[in-house]
């Protein structure tokens, strides 16, 4: 008996920890730096649009996580806003992996798919955070460097490996599939389980629905049209044919729709940041 009640009272220590104030407190920060790197990509990638990007090398910005931080370093305080969004996501990270540990909240947030999901959240916020704040600590090739070089440098080393080419081709299925799914589920509206939706007002809620499908849905196109370059890259055996965001972006301006729909992709992502934002007020944590 004794056994069971010490058993119980530890789980609700745990339970606490994984709850605390600190662990609320540094998820909402890290939606808030999300918000800021997805809204600045968007940014960046509107200038592109309509021909203020450059070419993607040399000066040229970059539209994606190290564009977004580049841009942010040559404002003043710069160099402090990236050590504030590195804590931030550092605090995202925290929060998942408290998710993975104790389970995310509601009814559902105790399955074992669930947490690990969380637990794969928790190290890929790990690892954006560890970019920015080496980025912000000096070093400017830590985040900041192309996602496209970094793209195809990788993709050409795992098609040296024997069976490379179904490694890469797997791995662009997946973010492809990812990414339809990402789509799929903000044209849903499925974030609205996990928002406190009754707190809003009406006019809130429709903005939030704005924001979260067509935000959701651009950033799901994104990830989805970057995993079928992966899978073009295995069947031609190219790791040319491998595109990073920034890349990715540019090609929805080669197609008949020209720049606006690269247009249309990029005020997309600025939604998306303004929902990650509003999620940072409003989320279930």
């Amino acid at each position: 008996m004794n056994i069971s009640v010490t058993a119980r009272r530890s789980q609700g220590k745990a339970r606490r920890a994984g709850n605390s104030a600190a662990v609320e407190a540094g998820g909402r920060a890290g939606f808030v730096a999300r918000g800021v790197i997805y809204f600045l990509v968007g940014f960046i990638a509107l200038r592109i649009a309509f021909g203020d990007g450059g070419s993607g090398g040399g000066g040229g910005k970059q539209a994606d996580r190290g564009g977004a931080l580049a841009e942010i370093a040559q404002k003043p305080f710069g160099s402090v806003l990236l050590w504030v969004l590195g804590i931030a996501l550092a605090g995202m990270a925290l929060w998942r992996l408290s998710e993975a540990a104790f389970g995310a909240a509601g009814p559902d947030g105790h399955k074992a798919t669930k947490r690990l999901a969380s637990g794969a959240r928790a190290v890929f916020y790990a690892f954006v955070s560890y970019s920015v704040l080496m980025f912000a600590a000096g070093d400017r090739g830590s985040g900041s460097g192309s996602g496209d070089s970094q793209s195809k440098d990788v993709t050409a080393e795992v098609l040296g490996m024997t069976g490379g080419r179904w490694l890469v081709a797997t791995g662009g299925a997946v973010i492809a599939g990812a990414g339809l799914w990402i789509a799929g589920r903000a044209a849903l509206r499925k974030f609205h389980k996990h928002l406190r939706m009754g707190e809003m007002s009406p006019a809130v809620r429709r903005a939030v629905d704005i924001t979260g499908i067509f935000g959701g849905v651009s950033r799901g196109l994104v990830f989805a049209v970057a995993g079928g370059f992966a899978v073009a890259a295995a069947v031609k055996a190219r790791s040319g044919e491998a595109k990073g965001m920034d890349d990715t972006l540019r090609s929805f301006s080669t197609t008949p729709a020209g720049p606006w729909l690269l247009a249309l992709i990029a005020v997309g992502l600025v939604a998306f940041g303004l929902f990650s934002c509003a999620n940072a007020r409003w989320r279930r944590i």
